[in-house]
């Protein structure tokens, strides 16, 4: 895929990154609710993305960190930042794409969390809390309960 040009909404941020695949992802979880009002949709972003302007991020659990405009507070991307296989990887918030970037629904993290007031038409893959945090746990949590 080719790269993506985009911006916050106050254009102080502006950002630049290739999709590691051409597809949407949406999360329903409750931060990501919280953060957005509602699913925190996002485009996965290959190393080597870059971001200019007034960025802040946000630890937000145990594995993760949150990035946005310390200027208009709109949403930039969420990161892994445990050890292990996932750490590094960034989801791009899609509003920051004219069109998204042109990309599909591909996939709802904890679809269980979802509110019953809306749903995502089509056909994807969907995962609930647990299909989650069995496949994105950190290495360190695992047997924990």
């Amino acid at each position: 895929m080719s790269e993506l040009q985009g911006h916050c909404m106050c254009g102080a941020v502006t950002v630049s990154m290739t999709p590691a695949r051409p597809a949407l992802g949406a999360c329903h979880c409750d931060m990501c609710r919280r953060w957005t009002s509602s699913a925190l949709m996002t485009i996965p972003a290959a190393p080597g993305y870059a971001a200019l302007g007034p960025v802040k991020t946000y630890v937000s659990s145990d594995w993760a960190e949150r990035a946005f405009c310390a200027d208009c507070g709109s949403a930039l991307w969420y990161r892994i930042t445990a050890p292990g296989k996932m750490h590094g990887q960034v989801q791009m918030a899609a509003g920051l794409f004219d069109n998204a970037g042109g990309t599909k629904l591909g996939l709802e993290l904890y679809i269980d969390r979802k509110p019953k007031g809306y749903a995502f038409a089509g056909e994807h893959r969907q995962m609930t809390e647990a299909d989650v945090m069995a496949a994105f746990r950190p290495a360190a949590e695992e047997g924990k309960s």
